[in-house]
């Protein structure tokens, strides 16, 4: 279901809060936060083994005046950064972890890898933490010298794309503590995110066989290979009884060695179960594991299984939204230059057309309208103005661990266009847009929004209690954390 779009008439707040100077302040200390970007887009480290990005965040914080926590939860990649006193206390989240495969040259609209087969950040996570922290130390700066009680609270959240740190520290009740969080992702829109989406499981499943000469001896043997193979059949034939809302994807580890002369002892695969509901993502995930165990009996393999990360679906929450969109809306969307317009032509002839870009439009007709208007039926390089906002409750795909700290603080999220329209996502295009002065503008946009919305929020005690009565009621029937009891985050 959805709800009222925001109107532009009605979206500025009547106070200024002091946010003219957080915009100031941003525009300022620009270089400081894009410098951090680079640099973190040319050191792209996989999920959990951001050693290099952490070293940067926490010098330079440290160096700002802020207390920083290092190995929250164990994980020795997440930390926070605190500045303030007593309450409200407001989250920042950060993440800035790469993707592997997706190396590419910055600023380049034709695919070429910097390192044929490395990482790189294909889902701009350099530009989310420099972002995130542009927006604590303009509230550090503005908490000074307004003299506002309160504490602002950056967190570093390691292995978004795989190990799901903010689900583990969700499970300690971490987030908790907050009285709201806000966070933001680079995207081909500028928007305020609303609804819901997939909670999701990953586990990984190794068989272990008997290997034999294939020919000669194929009785002795027990192919690990063939269990994993039953396993994947058995779940194909399972795709008919789930629930519309449930998807299931996999992908080999282990598949044997390269001998077909020898019966494969060892195989590994691993899923991702998803389902909107955390719950039925559980309910999922143990019809999963009957059938791992039933291919083990077949082959006469034996099966161990690893848990390795799992994420709650999003709770929305239609206040911290409003709030955001017309902090969107004061700070304003990005502004791009003829040579930043020109690379994003050159760029976009390599992606599929949207005609709607967005989530809202997928929901909203009146949005969708609003939408294909604006972006001239998708053909604009880089969407440049603020699709409406729509508040909803509708679910769309995607995972995220965000969703488990909006199970324990009210928490909404934007979005600001850092890529072509249409980029697919984790993509060498979006690698590409995230090294460049367009990704640049979205860091600082995000900052902004970010900075202004929380300084309000610590002026407006009435805002955050509406936002924790909307928390309250949409969260009763409780959190039920997808990370089991004794699992521990894991690279992969």
């Amino acid at each position: 279901m959805s709800g009222r779009i925001e109107k532009k008439e009605d979206a500025f707040s009547e106070k200024d809060f002091g946010k003219d100077g957080i915009i100031k302040y941003i525009d300022q200390h620009a270089g400081i936060f894009t410098e951090l970007s680079d640099r973190i887009w040319e050191n792209p480290e996989l999920s959990l083994k951001e050693f290099n990005a952490v070293n940067m965040y926490v010098e330079m914080l440290r160096e700002g005046g802020f207390s920083v926590e290092e190995g929250l939860g164990g994980i020795p990649t997440a930390f926070s950064a605190s500045f303030g006193k007593g309450r409200p206390v407001i989250g920042i989240l950060g993440e800035f972890d790469a993707l592997s495969g997706l190396s590419q040259e910055r600023a380049l609209a034709e695919k070429r890898p910097v390192t044929p087969g490395g990482p790189g950040h294909g889902c701009g996570h350099n530009l989310l933490g420099a972002g995130a922290l542009c927006a604590a130390f303009s509230l550090k700066a503005w908490l000074e010298e307004s003299g506002t009680p309160g504490t602002v609270v950056f967190f570093g959240c390691p292995g978004e794309e795989g190990g799901a740190s903010k689900a583990f520290l969700a499970r300690e009740g971490k987030w908790r503590s907050l009285d709201a969080a806000l966070t933001w992702h680079p995207a081909d829109v500028n928007e305020v995110r609303s609804g819901t989406n997939n909670s999701s499981i990953q586990v990984v499943y190794r068989f272990h066989g008997l290997s034999s000469h294939a020919a000669s001896d194929p009785e002795n043997g027990r192919s690990a290979l063939d269990a994993a193979e039953l396993m994947n059949t058995g779940v194909q034939y399972l795709r008919e009884h789930m629930g519309a809302d449930c998807r299931v994807h996999y992908a080999f580890l282990d598949a044997g060695g390269v001998s077909p002369n020898v019966v494969q002892a060892d195989a590994a695969v691993l899923y991702m179960v998803r389902a909107n509901k955390v719950r039925d993502s559980l309910k999922l995930l143990g019809r999963v594991d009957k059938i791992a165990e039933g291919a083990a009996l077949m082959t006469e393999t034996t099966l161990s299984r690893q848990f390795i990360d799992g994420t709650a679906e999003m709770v929305p929450n239609f206040e911290l939204e409003a709030l955001l969109y017309r902090n969107f809306l004061y700070a304003g969307v990005p502004e791009y230059t003829a040579s930043e317009l020109a690379l994003a032509e050159g760029i976009k002839k390599s992606c599929p057309l949207d005609e709607a870009p967005g989530i809202a439009p997928k929901y909203d007709g009146e949005a969708r309208e609003e939408v294909m208007r604006q972006s001239c039926r998708g053909t604009k390089p880089l969407n440049d103005f603020l699709v409406p906002l729509c508040h909803s409750t509708a679910f769309h795909p995607g995972s995220s661990d965000v969703g488990d700290v909006s199970w324990q603080t009210p928490t909404a999220w934007l979005d600001v266009c850092a890529f072509v329209s249409g980029a697919p996502g984790h993509s060498w295009q979006n690698v590409s847009c995230a090294g460049s002065s367009i990704g640049h503008k979205a860091l600082l946009c995000a900052g902004k929004v970010l900075a202004c919305a929380a300084a309000e929020l610590f002026c407006c005690p009435d805002i955050l209690e509406r936002a924790r009565k909307e928390f309250d009621r949409r969260t009763a029937d409780g959190y039920v954390c997808p990370i089991e009891e004794g699992a521990v985050p894991t690279a992969i």
